[in-house]
Protein backbone atom coordinates (compact mmCIF):
# COMPACT_ATOMS: atom_id res chain seq x y z
CA UNK A 1 0.00 0.00 0.00
CA UNK A 2 1.53 3.30 -1.10
CA UNK A 3 1.65 6.12 1.45
CA UNK A 4 2.19 8.92 -1.07
CA UNK A 5 0.99 9.95 -4.52
CA UNK A 6 1.75 12.79 -6.90
CA UNK A 7 -0.81 15.20 -8.33
CA UNK A 8 -0.12 16.53 -11.80
CA UNK A 9 -0.82 20.13 -12.85
CA UNK A 10 -3.92 20.92 -14.92
CA UNK A 11 -4.33 24.03 -17.03
CA UNK A 12 -6.92 25.10 -19.63
CA UNK A 13 -6.28 23.36 -22.90
CA UNK A 14 -4.84 20.21 -21.32
CA UNK A 15 -6.23 17.02 -22.80
CA UNK A 16 -8.69 15.38 -20.37
CA UNK A 17 -8.49 11.69 -19.45
CA UNK A 18 -10.41 9.24 -21.61
CA UNK A 19 -13.11 6.69 -20.69
CA UNK A 20 -10.52 4.00 -19.84
CA UNK A 21 -8.51 6.24 -17.48
CA UNK A 22 -9.99 4.62 -14.38
CA UNK A 23 -9.67 1.02 -15.50
CA UNK A 24 -6.99 0.63 -12.86
CA UNK A 25 -9.29 1.99 -10.18
CA UNK A 26 -7.44 5.26 -9.54
CA UNK A 27 -7.13 7.63 -7.95
CA UNK A 28 -6.07 10.14 -10.58
CA UNK A 29 -4.97 13.46 -9.06
CA UNK A 30 -4.49 16.96 -10.44
CA UNK A 31 -3.67 20.30 -8.87
CA UNK A 32 -5.12 23.52 -10.26
CA UNK A 33 -4.25 27.19 -9.82
CA UNK A 34 -6.43 30.17 -10.75
CA UNK A 35 -5.93 31.45 -14.27
CA UNK A 36 -6.46 34.78 -16.01
CA UNK A 37 -9.37 35.84 -18.19
CA UNK A 38 -7.34 35.01 -21.30
CA UNK A 39 -7.69 31.32 -20.42
CA UNK A 40 -11.33 31.42 -19.37
CA UNK A 41 -12.72 29.67 -22.47
CA UNK A 42 -16.42 28.75 -22.77
CA UNK A 43 -18.56 28.80 -19.62
CA UNK A 44 -19.11 25.22 -18.46
CA UNK A 45 -20.38 25.84 -14.91
CA UNK A 46 -24.05 25.30 -14.17
CA UNK A 47 -26.36 27.97 -12.76
CA UNK A 48 -25.72 27.04 -9.12
CA UNK A 49 -21.95 27.07 -9.60
CA UNK A 50 -22.09 30.46 -11.30
CA UNK A 51 -24.20 31.78 -8.42
CA UNK A 52 -21.69 30.49 -5.88
CA UNK A 53 -18.77 31.96 -7.82
CA UNK A 54 -20.43 35.37 -8.00
CA UNK A 55 -21.01 35.33 -4.23
CA UNK A 56 -17.27 35.44 -3.43
CA UNK A 57 -16.22 38.93 -2.40
CA UNK A 58 -12.53 38.52 -3.18
CA UNK A 59 -11.72 38.20 -6.91
CA UNK A 60 -8.97 35.68 -6.13
CA UNK A 61 -11.46 33.42 -4.33
CA UNK A 62 -13.88 33.69 -7.25
CA UNK A 63 -11.07 32.84 -9.68
CA UNK A 64 -10.03 29.80 -7.62
CA UNK A 65 -13.59 28.49 -7.42
CA UNK A 66 -14.17 28.99 -11.15
CA UNK A 67 -10.88 27.36 -12.14
CA UNK A 68 -11.28 24.35 -9.88
CA UNK A 69 -14.89 23.62 -10.83
CA UNK A 70 -14.14 24.11 -14.51
CA UNK A 71 -11.25 21.65 -14.22
CA UNK A 72 -13.48 19.16 -12.41
CA UNK A 73 -16.11 19.30 -15.17
CA UNK A 74 -13.54 18.96 -17.96
CA UNK A 75 -11.89 15.97 -16.26
CA UNK A 76 -15.22 14.25 -15.52
CA UNK A 77 -16.41 14.97 -19.04
CA UNK A 78 -13.34 13.26 -20.46
CA UNK A 79 -13.97 10.06 -18.50
CA UNK A 80 -17.72 10.11 -19.24
CA UNK A 81 -17.33 11.23 -22.87
CA UNK A 82 -19.60 14.21 -22.24
CA UNK A 83 -19.20 17.95 -22.86
CA UNK A 84 -18.20 19.51 -19.51
CA UNK A 85 -21.38 21.59 -19.31
CA UNK A 86 -23.51 18.43 -19.60
CA UNK A 87 -22.02 16.73 -16.54
CA UNK A 88 -24.78 16.81 -13.91
CA UNK A 89 -23.66 16.95 -10.28
CA UNK A 90 -25.70 16.13 -7.18
CA UNK A 91 -25.26 15.70 -3.45
CA UNK A 92 -25.71 12.25 -1.94
CA UNK A 93 -27.49 11.74 1.36
CA UNK A 94 -25.44 12.44 4.47
CA UNK A 95 -24.50 9.09 6.08
CA UNK A 96 -25.05 10.61 9.51
CA UNK A 97 -28.43 12.32 9.28
CA UNK A 98 -29.73 11.45 5.81
CA UNK A 99 -29.88 15.11 4.75
CA UNK A 100 -28.99 16.21 1.19
CA UNK A 101 -25.49 17.39 2.08
CA UNK A 102 -23.39 14.25 1.75
CA UNK A 103 -20.59 13.55 -0.71
CA UNK A 104 -20.95 15.27 -4.12
CA UNK A 105 -21.42 12.87 -7.03
CA UNK A 106 -22.20 12.59 -10.72
CA UNK A 107 -25.95 12.11 -11.18
CA UNK A 108 -27.47 8.85 -12.39
CA UNK A 109 -25.73 5.63 -13.48
CA UNK A 110 -22.65 7.60 -14.54
CA UNK A 111 -22.01 8.23 -10.87
CA UNK A 112 -21.19 4.53 -10.47
CA UNK A 113 -18.48 4.78 -13.13
CA UNK A 114 -16.53 7.65 -11.66
CA UNK A 115 -16.34 9.12 -8.16
CA UNK A 116 -14.66 12.43 -7.47
CA UNK A 117 -13.54 14.81 -4.79
CA UNK A 118 -12.52 18.46 -5.03
CA UNK A 119 -10.76 20.59 -2.44
CA UNK A 120 -9.56 24.16 -2.76
CA UNK A 121 -7.75 26.56 -0.50
CA UNK A 122 -6.17 29.97 -0.96
CA UNK A 123 -4.31 29.66 -4.27
CA UNK A 124 -4.52 25.93 -5.02
CA UNK A 125 -7.10 23.20 -5.65
CA UNK A 126 -6.79 19.42 -5.97
CA UNK A 127 -9.14 17.17 -7.95
CA UNK A 128 -9.32 13.40 -7.45
CA UNK A 129 -11.12 10.89 -9.70
CA UNK A 130 -11.49 7.21 -8.85
CA UNK A 131 -13.65 4.18 -9.59
CA UNK A 132 -14.52 3.94 -5.87
CA UNK A 133 -15.53 6.50 -3.23
CA UNK A 134 -12.72 9.03 -2.81
CA UNK A 135 -11.94 12.08 -0.72
CA UNK A 136 -9.20 14.67 -1.11
CA UNK A 137 -8.11 17.68 0.91
CA UNK A 138 -5.53 20.41 0.36
CA UNK A 139 -4.52 23.13 2.80
CA UNK A 140 -2.07 25.99 2.83
CA UNK A 141 0.47 25.53 5.62
CA UNK A 142 -0.97 27.23 8.74
CA UNK A 143 0.70 29.55 11.20
CA UNK A 144 2.29 28.12 14.35
CA UNK A 145 -0.55 29.59 16.42
CA UNK A 146 -3.29 28.08 14.24
CA UNK A 147 -1.58 24.68 14.34
CA UNK A 148 -1.38 24.82 18.14
CA UNK A 149 -4.95 26.04 18.66
CA UNK A 150 -6.73 23.68 16.25
CA UNK A 151 -4.64 20.68 17.32
CA UNK A 152 -6.96 20.36 20.32
CA UNK A 153 -9.57 18.77 18.03
CA UNK A 154 -7.24 15.90 17.01
CA UNK A 155 -6.74 12.46 18.54
CA UNK A 156 -4.97 12.62 21.94
CA UNK A 157 -1.93 10.75 20.58
CA UNK A 158 -1.67 13.22 17.70
CA UNK A 159 -1.90 16.12 20.14
CA UNK A 160 0.92 14.56 22.15
CA UNK A 161 3.08 14.15 19.05
CA UNK A 162 2.63 17.82 18.15
CA UNK A 163 3.34 18.94 21.72
CA UNK A 164 6.72 17.17 21.65
CA UNK A 165 7.79 18.94 18.46
CA UNK A 166 9.66 22.20 18.13
CA UNK A 167 7.23 25.04 17.39
CA UNK A 168 8.64 25.53 13.89
CA UNK A 169 7.88 21.90 12.98
CA UNK A 170 4.24 21.92 14.10
CA UNK A 171 2.57 23.68 11.14
CA UNK A 172 3.69 21.07 8.58
CA UNK A 173 2.99 18.15 10.92
CA UNK A 174 -0.43 19.49 11.86
CA UNK A 175 -1.31 20.09 8.18
CA UNK A 176 -0.34 16.52 7.28
CA UNK A 177 -2.60 15.14 9.99
CA UNK A 178 -5.49 17.51 9.24
CA UNK A 179 -5.56 16.83 5.50
CA UNK A 180 -5.52 13.07 6.14
CA UNK A 181 -8.51 13.39 8.44
CA UNK A 182 -10.47 15.66 6.14
CA UNK A 183 -9.74 13.56 3.03
CA UNK A 184 -11.11 10.48 4.78
CA UNK A 185 -14.18 12.30 6.13
CA UNK A 186 -14.91 13.77 2.70
CA UNK A 187 -14.63 10.30 1.21
CA UNK A 188 -17.20 8.89 3.63
CA UNK A 189 -19.43 11.93 3.19
CA UNK A 190 -19.43 12.69 6.93
CA UNK A 191 -17.44 15.91 6.70
CA UNK A 192 -15.78 17.48 9.72
CA UNK A 193 -18.69 16.46 11.94
CA UNK A 194 -17.50 12.85 11.65
CA UNK A 195 -16.07 11.07 14.68
CA UNK A 196 -12.73 10.38 12.97
CA UNK A 197 -11.53 13.95 13.49
CA UNK A 198 -10.73 13.31 17.11
CA UNK A 199 -11.45 9.60 17.37
CA UNK A 200 -9.15 8.06 14.75
CA UNK A 201 -5.37 8.06 14.99
CA UNK A 202 -3.79 8.79 11.60
CA UNK A 203 -0.55 10.37 12.79
CA UNK A 204 1.39 13.58 12.25
CA UNK A 205 4.58 12.05 10.82
CA UNK A 206 5.94 12.11 7.26
CA UNK A 207 3.69 9.14 6.31
CA UNK A 208 0.22 8.18 7.59
CA UNK A 209 0.49 6.02 10.70
CA UNK A 210 -2.57 4.02 9.64
CA UNK A 211 -5.47 3.93 7.19
CA UNK A 212 -9.05 3.73 8.45
CA UNK A 213 -10.62 0.30 7.98
CA UNK A 214 -11.78 -0.12 4.39
CA UNK A 215 -9.79 2.84 3.08
CA UNK A 216 -6.38 3.51 1.55
CA UNK A 217 -4.93 6.80 2.80
CA UNK A 218 -2.06 8.57 1.03
CA UNK A 219 -0.31 11.89 1.26
CA UNK A 220 -0.28 13.79 -2.06
CA UNK A 221 2.67 15.74 -3.42
CA UNK A 222 1.60 19.28 -4.37
CA UNK A 223 3.47 22.59 -4.83
CA UNK A 224 5.53 23.92 -1.93
CA UNK A 225 3.59 25.76 0.75
CA UNK A 226 0.64 23.37 0.61
CA UNK A 227 -0.18 19.93 2.00
CA UNK A 228 -2.67 17.42 0.59
CA UNK A 229 -3.98 13.91 1.21
CA UNK A 230 -6.31 11.45 -0.51
CA UNK A 231 -8.45 8.57 0.80
CA UNK A 232 -9.93 5.89 -1.48
CA UNK A 233 -12.29 3.09 -0.48
CA UNK A 234 -10.86 -0.40 -0.99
Amino acid sequence: MSTSATARPWTPGDRPPGPSALDGGGPLLWWVRPWGEEHAGPVVLDEEERRRAAAFRRPEDRAMYTASHTALRVLLGGVLELPPARVTLVRLACPGCGGPHGRPAVAGPAGERVRFSLSHTDGLAVVALAARPVGVDVERLPSERTATDVAQSLHPSEQAELARMAAAERPAAFARCWTRKEAYLKGTGEGLAGEALGGAYLGTGPSPAASPAGWNLTDVEVPAGFTAACAVAV
